[in-house]
């Protein structure tokens, strides 16, 4: 039999006035020159757009590297492909529904060395809603600990934060990071993933002197 294989987008699309993270500014996106300007450029009948971005880092899907949290951190730049992309998932559920905290009991059994480990809360449903800011589900420091001392290569969440955000010392972030875990929050679709089995990708553009920026992050699903 012929194995088959399905890309799922784990990525928010990201558009002109979309609010990702309360207080932080919206993206504004324009043309730099128009299709219309253009024509003053080329031959009759030949158009182009070139287009403009401004935003904050932290918008859509994003990816934090070491950086991010750390000043002697490695920058968006100085990460490795290997911790980026063609990774082995291993997919863990948690129902918000249960409770916010996700201790390390839910990590317990499973082999995550060298894996992006990827936590499917089902959150991401209410992106786009005031429901999104407010309380979301969240790893425990403990848990955090839990995966940095297993070796997880990366770690993704289809939450608002990765970590409680009424902790201002952001254990969670400084964990894996410290420990040179880049870490991708405001995922989706992760509900369409097996538990094991499938190749993840989320590799920022490569920027130097910045800690965080939005990727289309990718499984790769056989079957």
């Amino acid at each position: 039999m012929t194995s088959t294989k399905r890309l799922i987008d784990l990525s928010h699309t990201i558009e002109h006035g979309l609010i990702t993270y309360k207080g932080l500014p919206a993206p504004v996106i324009c043309d730099f020159l128009s299709r219309e300007q253009s024509k003053n450029h080329y031959a009759p009948g030949t158009e182009f757009q070139i287009g403009k971005i401004e935003m904050v880092a932290n918008t859509g899907t994003y990816l934090d590297s070491p950086f991010h949290r750390f000043e002697d951190g490695h920058d968006l730049s100085q990460l490795e492909l290997t911790s980026l992309a063609d990774l082995d998932g291993v997919v863990v559920r948690h129902d918000h529904k249960e409770g916010r905290e996700i201790g390390p009991s839910v990590f317990a059994d499973l082999d995550v060395k060298g894996s992006a480990v990827l936590v499917n809360t089902g959150w991401d449903t209410h992106w786009r809603t005031d429901r999104y800011f407010e309380g979301h589900p969240f790893l425990t420091k403990e848990a955090a600990e839990s995966l940095a001392g297993q070796g997880a290569a990366l770690v993704g969440i289809d939450s608002y934060n990765i970590d409680d955000t009424a902790d201002l010392s952001r254990p969670v972030h400084s964990i894996l990071l410290r420990a040179g875990i880049p870490i991708v929050e405001h995922m989706c679709n992760l509900h369409q993933l097996p538990p094991a089995g499938s190749k993840f990708f989320a590799a920022p553009v490569k920027v130097k002197g910045l800690g965080t920026f939005p990727v289309r992050a990718f499984a790769i699903v056989q079957g």
